[in-house]
């Protein structure tokens, strides 16, 4: 990174703070795909600096006692060598240990991945990025500036919570998304509410049925989802594809890209892991499988929240706590620090509109992860497909300085 000295320094300024920091690449975010794409980049010599929490997502809304749904094969070298499985050898462990994959061993392989690659992350926010004639200027949360040539942003999902429209009618005290839902002692001896019927629903059910709350509801409009392993192998054909031909997505036919997407829904939302089962206690956990809630009862000062569903016999559930295990929609303008950015990046449904490089539709300004699988595939939101993203951002960035 290099250091410039601002021409106008101000008055009153913190120590410091009339330096403008300068680096090749700036990454926005500190999760598996601003890693691993910072990671391989520094790997070529290109000077690159990242800006976000270490693994924030995964500290900060992802629960202790979580167990991930992948193997030891998922990891974040683009190059290969610093895999989750070459973390495991060092610790001394085998795959077969491991399995499922508990998300504070992740976190710990995330922390070492950074420190053996010696990828440098300044904690901390961006704040907004402006264009410069030269890139790109970035102002972080503690008045820094930093500019850089281009810019890699990996928002996280947090961004793009989704709620059901009865949602404004619960209070905000007796209401979480399932992403901001990490502690559940507080819930013990407790009612609860989960709205949602996929992993996650059913994995926090789980979870607070073990913190000892006194009763959880699961209301979901879709049948009860099929609880058996699922390989996750038939990824590897599509991240292949998408590192050998350029655009391979959105090459493909309609109908393909639609089988890919039933395929990838039903390994993963209609498909739940067959550990589950065993850890919903039925004395607690009770399922309301093809239903809804229709109407939401009590005002914004009462000691429960009362919900009628959409059964034939409008039952009415009672809970001291709503969990909204409902997903997320993309939104980009849900993304704070591109908002003097957004009116120039195209989107679509939501989603940026990309080129075969991650480009957004502002020159040097990219964007990877979850905000990428409208034009790359719905494969390209997991972890799985953090080496070939930074991949495919490596070949550019070397092509656009060569």
């Amino acid at each position: 990174m290099h250091l410039l000295v601002s021409a106008d320094p101000q008055a009153g300024r913190e120590p410091g703070m009339d330096t403008i920091l300068s680096t090749d690449v700036l990454v926005v975010g500190a999760g598996p795909f601003a890693l691993s794409a910072a990671a391989l980049a520094r790997d070529y010599g290109i000077d690159t600096q990242v800006v976000g929490r270490p693994m924030g997502f995964w500290h900060e809304h992802m629960p202790d006692g979580m167990l991930l749904r992948s193997g030891v094969d998922w990891h974040l070298d683009a190059a290969g060598v610093h895999t989750l499985q070459a973390y495991l050898e060092e610790q001394g462990l085998t795959g077969d240990e491991v399995l499922p994959v508990p998300v504070g061993l992740f976190r710990e392989y995330g922390e070492w991945f950074r420190h053996v690659k010696q990828v440098p992350v300044r904690s901390g926010l961006v704040r907004d990025i402006a264009q410069r004639e030269t890139g790109f200027e970035a102002e972080l949360a503690d008045g820094q500036r930093l500019r850089a040539k281009v810019v890699v942003a990996a928002p996280g999902v947090c961004y793009f919570r989704q709620l059901p429209p009865w949602a404004a009618g619960v209070p905000a005290r007796r209401a979480a998304h399932s992403c901001d839902l990490v502690c559940f002692d507080d819930l013990a001896g407790r009612r609860v509410l989960i709205v949602g019927g996929r992993q996650s629903a059913y994995e926090w059910a789980a979870l607070l049925a073990e913190h000892d709350v006194e009763h959880v509801d699961i209301v979901h409009r879709h049948p009860v989802p099929r609880f058996e392993p699922v390989s996750w192998a038939f990824f590897d054909d599509y991240i292949d594809s998408t590192l050998q031909v350029s655009g391979w997505w959105r090459r493909l036919t309609a109908t393909e890209r639609e089988a890919i997407v039933m395929r990838c829904w039903r390994a993963g939302r209609a498909t739940l892991e067959p550990w589950l089962p065993a850890r919903l206690d039925p004395a607690v956990v009770h399922l309301w499988p093809d239903t809804d809630v229709v109407q939401v009862h009590g005002g914004a000062t009462g000691d429960s929240v009362r919900v009628t569903l959409s059964n034939s016999d409008s039952e009415t559930l009672t809970a001291d706590h709503v969990v909204f295990a409902t997903g997320y929609a993309p939104d980009l303008a849900r993304v704070p620090y591109l908002a003097g950015l957004l009116e120039h990046i195209a989107t679509r449904n939501g989603f940026p509109v990309l080129d075969e490089n991650f480009q957004t539709a502002v020159p040097g300004l990219y964007l990877t992860g979850f905000a990428a699988t409208q034009d790359f595939g719905p494969f390209l939101g997991f972890v799985k497909a953090a080496p070939a993203a930074a991949t495919i951002l490596l070949r550019h960035l070397q092509a656009r300085w060569a």
